[in-house]
């Protein structure tokens, strides 16, 4: 449009807004930006037209933001809404904002007319891809992934190689077998091997967007991030594992695990799209035609019926929604994970009786945009006189990983972290890695050669001086404990209770039980906790893959569970297991 960036045009993201009130007209920002701007304005007053775009990633932001606007929509007929999306099933969209009779006399709405979403279908500027089948399934898709890499190098014409496969194992071990096939022969060294997955520092991020030389090739081979959140330009082939990985929740064991699982047709549809962007193009797809037609589900599950709901739930009590249960989803959770996400509310003091927000507590924790367990360390921390530890510790605990990548250099990355490792574990870990890196002047030569992410870092500090500034708006105490890891695994104790584990008796490989429900858990390999093996321990989140893992643990004293949350642990719970 050819303004300045911020002025008439601008952007909000978490935790960074460049925009000017006085003078912006187009805003871009994410949903969950906008969910926290309905706190202030529950009915989005500033804004004529909205438009939701990547409508078909269905996250869980996404899912609440069209709920929410369903509902804008109607007390306030003059919105106009756009929902944009490569592949959502447009009827169904269409069918969800066109309310019932029956609803709109349960809620009381008399106005008329009654506005029919219209729906209008823009062609894209893609060329014509072939699409090229297995004739029987393949066992190892990794290898298959390989073996057609090298087959479209010796036959194909030039044109860069998209694979998609599920993960950071899967994407390396395709690295080092196109490597390893290819050492001997002049014209695999044409390749330039590149992967992408989360984690991945600045330089290797920018190789994977820069051109490719003259005369090499590009590979990349990714996760599903490449299908809609990034555009990839020279891409002529693309390869298609038909797998993804993706979480899923139990409600009952309170574990999130991440599985590897087939994609739906419309993911295949957007892999494949992304081989015709700048010239006809070919997609090898590593599965069956009669299994994309006859097996292959039509849409993925959304995010919202295979998540832990907590935060969900908070935004939308702080938000006036009071019914739960009865909120008009485009696709509802189940009751159970909403029941779960009521409860642990309830037991971190964040809601009341009638389920409803308490004050202070609620409103504070529903402030700070961050998961519940997280801002109630915060809130604790202003007691405990280790606030300035905590927002750091929660800064980091927001962002994926500060860990570098560690291709080919697993070793190497776990004698970096046992350079900061502490005794308590992960938690004052964290705060050596941020005290190091103010130490070197915020040096991205420091964090290269100890394996720490800098652009995590760079966004750690950010994050940071954000909750510092609601800390203070909210009445926090800013102050340092000088070190008192007591303070600092209090505080975390008073958001995480619920995650507190005992070691087993006698156990020799390192098997926990949590408090709560007995189940079997096991310190993480990331963690430098792993194989020391304390008595007591508190995790910052599980994950299942073979096992059920703990990532981000430290060590606790069992009498802080009683001090702390009374309410939830009752002393003989504790009393049979020894201290």
């Amino acid at each position: 449009m050819g303004v300045k960036l911020g002025e008439e045009v601008g952007y909000t993201i978490r935790f960074e807004d460049l925009t000017n009130p006085d003078v912006t007209r187009v805003k871009f920002l994410t949903d969950g930006v906008l969910l926290r701007e309905m706190m202030d304005d529950p009915l989005l007053t500033k804004y004529s037209v909205i438009m939701v775009d990547e409508a078909h990633e269905r996250s869980i932001s996404t899912d609440m933001l069209l709920g929410l606007l369903k509902k804008i929509q109607r007390r306030r007929p003059d919105l106009r809404l756009i929902i944009s999306s490569a592949t959502i099933e447009a009827k169904s969209m269409s069918t969800f904002f066109q309310m019932s009779k029956r609803r709109r006399a349960l809620e009381g709405e008399t106005f008329e007319p009654k506005v029919e979403p219209a729906i209008l279908s823009v062609e894209g500027r893609g060329f014509n891809v072939q699409i090229f089948y297995l004739e029987e399934p393949v066992s190892d898709y990794v290898q298959s992934a390989v073996s057609t890499v090298l087959s479209i190098h010796e036959q194909e014409p030039p044109g860069d190689i998209l694979v998609f496969l599920t993960g950071q194992d899967d994407i390396d071990a395709a690295v080092q077998l196109i490597v390893e096939e290819g050492q001997n022969d002049r014209k695999r060294s044409e390749l330039i091997i590149l992967p992408l997955y989360s984690g991945l520092s600045r330089a290797e991020q920018d190789l994977i967007f820069s051109p490719t030389p003259r005369g090499k090739r590009k590979v990349v081979i990714s996760t599903n991030i490449a299908e809609t959140s990034l555009t990839l330009e020279g891409i002529v082939y693309v390869i298609d594992s038909g797998f993804s990985k993706q979480r899923f929740y139990n409600p009952i064991t309170d574990i999130e695990s991440l599985i590897v699982a087939p994609i739906s047709k419309a993911s295949a549809r957007q892999r494949t799209g992304r081989a015709g962007r700048i010239r006809p193009g070919k997609c090898y797809r590593l599965y069956t035609e009669e299994y994309f037609i006859n097996e292959m589900p039509a849409e993925g599950i959304p995010e919202m019926q295979r998540s832990n709901l907590v935060t969900c739930v908070i935004q939308l009590k702080a938000l006036g929604i009071d019914n739960i249960l009865g909120f008009d989803w485009p696709s509802p959770p189940s009751p159970e994970v909403m029941v779960r996400a009521l409860e642990v509310l309830y037991s971190l003091g964040v809601l009341d009786d009638d389920a409803k927000l308490t004050s202070p507590v609620g409103f504070q924790v529903a402030e700070i945009p961050l998961e519940p367990m997280i801002s109630k360390m915060i809130l604790a921390s202003g007691e405990l006189g280790c606030s300035e530890e905590i927002m750091t510790i929660a800064a980091i605990l927001s962002i994926q990983s500060i860990w570098a990548s560690s291709r080919g250099a697993q070793k190497e990355l776990d004698e970096a972290r046992l350079r900061f490792a502490a005794a308590e574990g992960d938690h004052v870990t964290f705060l050596n890695v941020y005290k190091g890196f103010l130490q070197s002047n915020k040096s991205s030569q420091w964090c290269h050669k100890n394996f720490i992410n800098y652009q995590a870092m760079k966004k750690v500090m950010e994050v940071r001086e954000q909750l510092r500034r609601i800390a203070q708006r909210l009445g926090i105490i800013l102050k340092s404990c000088e070190r008192d890891t007591t303070a600092i695994r209090k505080a975390v104790t008073a958001g995480f209770f619920a995650n507190a584990c005992q070691l087993e008796a006698y156990s020799h490989n390192g098997m926990y039980k949590t408090v709560r429900g007995s189940q079997e858990v096991y310190i993480h390999p990331s963690s430098v906790l792993f194989r020391v093996n304390p008595k007591w321990v508190i995790y910052h989140s599980l994950v299942s893959t073979d096992r059920q893992y703990m990532r981000n643990v430290v060590t606790i004293d069992p009498g802080w569970l009683t001090e702390i949350a009374p309410h939830f642990y009752q002393q003989r719970q504790l009393s049979h297991m020894p201290h």
